[in-house]
Order: structure tokens, then sequence, then C-alpha cells
């Protein structure tokens, strides 16, 4: 790490220059709705140093307090938001749960190999301070905060917001919103202060998706399809941006890393199409289709087509590129965005899914692929389900990805995955020409855990990466 006076690194390009190869990756693992669902939850650490003797293994696991939690999405107490402050320190991983709404506060500063859990926060004092319920995304913010977003409240109903915790403490503070103030759906986020603003996502109504998906929910309008644009500063909602049919279901959000930059990503799941979103010259903000994933006709399946299901999209700490998966389809695609306008494609891998051959599903009329994928093995096992969360090496040139999206929806389209457990996979990253290969010596079988297969899911390294930290224009030099 760059020398500095508080967490992370004074800018982006320092983080990307600068930052040290990641060693290890945090990563919660998930029972509830497997075989093993009467154990609780796990947060493991994998090792990812090549030069160590323990090099793509897990080498410590810590189990949750409660069973049925589902722990899913992590963040850290502080970040590069809190650069130039010296009493912030990287040492709690944030821990929400979808399932109970319980969040855990990791320490992995003390040991780093071995984290231990710190504090437990319960859904009742969520419930009764904010409100809210099914607790997702955490960013640090740069008074010393912690925001995390809410998918509803706590009985399930769709409803978006932001729960705030103390810092040091861990008590909740309350809402981030102002009253009155409340979007219709919740999801991710992120901020951008240089421009005064944050912009939320939309999945859908948490007792819908929680038991499985059903394309008559969406059609019912429990699915959301909108930006919701805040006013950073007032905690106020100022805009609304209704992405339409073709912006369906839009999940991982991203600015550009750049704090100077009024321009991100955002990809919509269920239509797996990718939007880019822009300041206007009036000061109101706008978003445009700049890809197109086109869905593949096909049988053996619940639908006629079957969307590419984009789940996870991430931007090199250089914005020059960005990253997503297609969870359904089955593949991993790369394109540079030094014009954001007009994405060129330049790398692609595929990693099983849903429409390999042999599978039950037949590939009708595919714009794309001339012939179905294979299966895919590693080192001589089955991989089953597709590429999902991401997560990139700071230096850009490693892309780490795991398969399982969350357990009932694991259940429903890739139940084999549920049975055999999913897997971390790494692939490496042409970061000249653009594209990606696999690394053959890395991959870890979460089907082979001590007390029975379980699906891993999110990631993140001890020192931050491209997809926890946000920063400051005031704090970040000129770019």
């Amino acid at each position: 790490m760059s020398k500095c006076t508080g967490p992370g690194y004074k800018s982006p390009l320092d983080a990307m220059k600068n930052g040290p190869r990641e060693k290890l990756i945090f990563m919660p693992c998930i029972y509830r709705n497997t075989d093993q669902d009467h154990l609780p939850d796990y947060v493991v650490t994998v090792d990812t140093d090549p030069d160590s003797s323990t090099y793509s293994t897990v080498i410590h696991r810590l189990p949750m307090t409660h069973v049925g939690d589902e722990i899913h999405h992590t963040g850290w107490n502080s970040c590069s938001s809190c650069h130039d402050d010296p009493t912030k320190s990287r040492n709690r991983l944030i821990v929400p749960s979808l399932g109970s709404d319980r969040i855990y506060v990791i320490d992995v500063g003390t040991d780093p190999k071995a984290p231990r859990i710190h504090k437990v926060i319960e859904p009742s004092e969520i419930h009764s301070k904010t409100n809210l319920g099914t607790p997702h995304t955490t960013h640090c913010l740069a008074n010393g905060e912690i925001m995390i977003s809410a998918c509803g409240d706590p009985q399930g109903n769709a409803k978006g917001g932001f729960i705030l915790l103390d810092g040091k403490t861990f008590d909740v503070k309350g809402n981030w919103e102002k009253p009155g103030h409340t979007p219709a759906f919740g999801y991710d986020f992120w901020y951008q202060p240089k421009h005064n603003v944050m912009i939320s996502t939309e999945w859908g109504a948490p007792k819908k998706w929680k038991v499985g998906f059903n394309p008559e929910d969406y059609a019912n309008g429990h699915y959301g399809h909108s930006l919701n644009v805040w006013d950073w500063e007032k905690h106020t909602l100022r805009q609304i941006i209704d992405l339409g049919p073709e912006g369906a279901i839009p999940l991982e959000i991203r600015f550009l890393h750049n704090p100077e930059s009024a321009v991100g990503f955002v990809g919509c799941a269920l239509s797996a199409n990718v939007f880019r979103f822009y300041k206007t010259e009036s000061g109101d903000y706008a978003a445009e289709k700049v890809i197109d994933i086109p869905a593949k006709k096909v049988s053996g399946w619940a639908l006629p087509e079957m969307p590419g299901l984009i789940t996870d999209i991430l931007l090199s700490l250089d914005d020059r590129f960005v990253y997503f998966s297609n969870w359904l389809h089955g593949d991993i695609r790369q394109y540079d965005i030094t014009d954001t306008k007009n994405p060129k494609l330049v790398g692609q891998i595929w990693l099983g899914g849903s429409i390999v051959q042999g599978g039950g599903v037949t590939v009708t009329e595919d714009k794309e692929l001339t012939e179905q994928p294979k299966p895919f093995y590693f080192n001589g096992t089955r991989v089953y389900g597709g590429p999902q969360m991401l997560q990139l090496s700071l230096d850009g040139k490693r892309l780490y990805v795991t398969t399982s999206l969350y357990s009932n929806w694991d259940k429903q389209f890739y139940p084999d995955m549920v049975k055999h457990g999913s897997f971390m996979l790494q692939i490496d990253v042409d970061t000249v020409k653009g594209g990606l290969t696999l690394n053959k010596k890395f991959g870890v079988d979460f089907g082979k855990e001590p007390q029975g297969p379980s699906l891993a899911h999110e990631m993140r390294y001890p020192g931050g990466d491209c997809t926890s930290d946000i920063w400051l224009s005031s704090t970040a030099p000129k770019l």
C-alpha cells in the first residue's frame, strides 16, 4: 500500500500502480437452501498468493452465530474515501444478511488470516430504528459512517432506503434518506460527491424474489426498472430515470473511478443490457443503452427465450475496461470503454451456464454462437452454474469469479450446483489488447468443504478493491 494518512489509496491510479498483489480474499459461503441448511453460513479466507504453500485453498472458516442468515455482499468500515483521515483504519468487514436482516461486523485487522466476529447487529435494532429490511450493499463514507442499502421493509415488501451505522460503535443511527424520499425498490448504490450525486438501483420486492424468480412477478410490477438519482448533500431523491423494458432489473451500478467523472454504467439483469448514465448540460442525469446481449431462443427451458442475466459488473481502476457476467448464458465479457458511448468487445470466456451441450436446453436460434458451449470442467471436476460475482485485481491483470447468485435462484436455475457446491476461479486478463484466459492453477471447489458443499459469493481483498473503494476529488491528485 502506498504511503498514506488513512486507509486505502490517494487515487484509483495510485491503487492500480502502487497497490500490492492480492494475497488473501474474504468471501461469504452460504448453507441456506442446501442439504446443509441446518448449519450457519460462514466467511472464508482464501489464499491467493502464488508463492504460498496453501495457494488456491481455503485457509480459514468463520461460522456465523445463527442459521439461515444468507450472508451475501460485504463492505468495509472505512476505505479510500477516508484516505485523508489518520484516525481511520480498514479493519472491519461488514456482512449483511439477506435472509435474516442481521448484520455481522467481522474483525479482519487483528489477524487477517483468521477473522473473528466483532459484533452482531440484530434485526430488531435495524427494524425499529429504520423500518427497513433485507440489507444489501455496504459503502463506507468519508465522515466515518457506514451506509447500507436496503431492498425492502421488515415484512419483505418493496421499499428502498439506506441504513446508517456509527463507524466506531457500529450502532444503528437511523436512515440516511430524508423522510418522504423513499424509492419504490432498493438494491445497489454508488456516490460521487464531486457532483453532489448518488444513484441507486432496483431489484424487486424481497418477498417475491426470496422464493425464486417468477416472470409474472415482473409483469405485475414487483421488480424494478429505474435508476434513482439522489442529492448527496441533502439526502433527497431528486430524479427517477425509468429505463423501461430495456432496463429490466438494474442491479450493480458503477460510476467511473475517476472522482471528477459524472459517467458510469449499470447492468440490467433481466433485459441483459448495459446502460451508460451521465450528467447532462442542464445538471440532471440521463441514461442510454450501450451494450445489448441478445436473448437466445431455446427449448427445454422455462421460457422460449433465455436472457443472459447480467448479474455483476465492474470497472478497471484506470476506467479503461468494463467486465460483466452473463449468469445464465455462461460467459464473462470484457469491453474497452475508452469511448464510454461506444464500448468495444475485446475479451470473452465461457465458464458453464445453462446452454451447455447435453444439459437439457436446446438453443434453436442464436445471434452470436454457431454451436452450444461444451460443459465446463476444471482439472477434471465439472463446474455447475455460471459466472456470477466478479472481482478484479488492483493492477487489472487478474479477474476472480464465483458461480453462485442467491440460494433460492441457484436452486431454481442450477440445482446441480446446490448439490455439488459452487466454484471460485481466476481469469488472466490481457490489459493491453484485451482478452480473457483461464488460470488453470487456481480453482477452489466448494463442493469439497469439510461440512458439505456450500455456495460461495462476493469477494473482498483486505486492502480494498475496485467495487468497494470510492475516491473523493478533494483527496485525490489531478488525474
